[in-house]
């Protein structure tokens, strides 16, 4: 008897296995840039680290609007920009700015891969509990909502750092690191 394939099931999805991959590929670029610059990034305050993670996601949403880019460099290469900027951030939030850059690579990539397992562990849970809901969604939903957290950021620090009722800055990084990685693993499947 033959199979109709087109009516088969798809194998399930893998997630960890698929996160884990693309995290492979922000750590590959992380530790490429990190040679190249070392941790010049010190430098920058928060405000600046999340314009830079602002610049990135504009310039993704305005490719989706235009449905045409300019520069060659791919939506693909943005989100892992966003993805490490918000490692990066989280980074500088536990060390404080600085403008000393002489802090050992070695620690710093510790302390990313110590952020990137927060960020899956996180993922984990609240995958168990919305279902995989990420999967129906669009890419573009999640340009957007990273713009959203950048502004809901932004306002906490207009409010000096305090929240009433809401997450602070470094619950927004993680989530912007989850909505990341899930547009890489939907873009890799297109």
């Amino acid at each position: 008897m033959a199979v109709n394939i087109k009516n088969s099931p798809l194998p399930p999805h893998n997630t960890i296995s698929e996160y884990d991959v693309q995290i492979e590929k922000c750590r590959d670029v992380f530790r490429k840039k990190a040679l190249d610059y070392g941790t010049s990034w010190r430098a920058m305050r928060l405000s600046t680290l999340l314009d830079q993670i602002f610049i990135k996601a504009k310039r993704i949403r305005s490719i989706e609007e235009k449905q045409r880019q300019e520069v060659g460099d791919s939506i693909a290469s943005e989100f892992v920009g966003i993805v490490n900027y918000c490692i990066i951030t989280l980074i500088q939030i536990s060390l404080g700015d600085s403008l000393d850059d002489s802090i050992e690579l070695e620690k710093i990539f510790s302390l990313y891969d110590k952020y990137f397992q927060e960020a899956k562990d996180l993922m984990i849970a609240k995958n168990h509990d919305y279902g995989e809901a990420w999967r129906d969604m669009f890419i573009s939903s999640f340009t957007d909502l990273i713009l959203t957290r950048i502004l809901r950021m932004r306002q906490i620090l207009k409010n000096d750092g305090k929240t009433i009722i809401s997450e602070g800055v470094e619950a927004n990084l993680y989530d912007m690191i989850n909505y990341g990685v899930f547009a890489l693993i939907k873009l890799e499947e297109k």
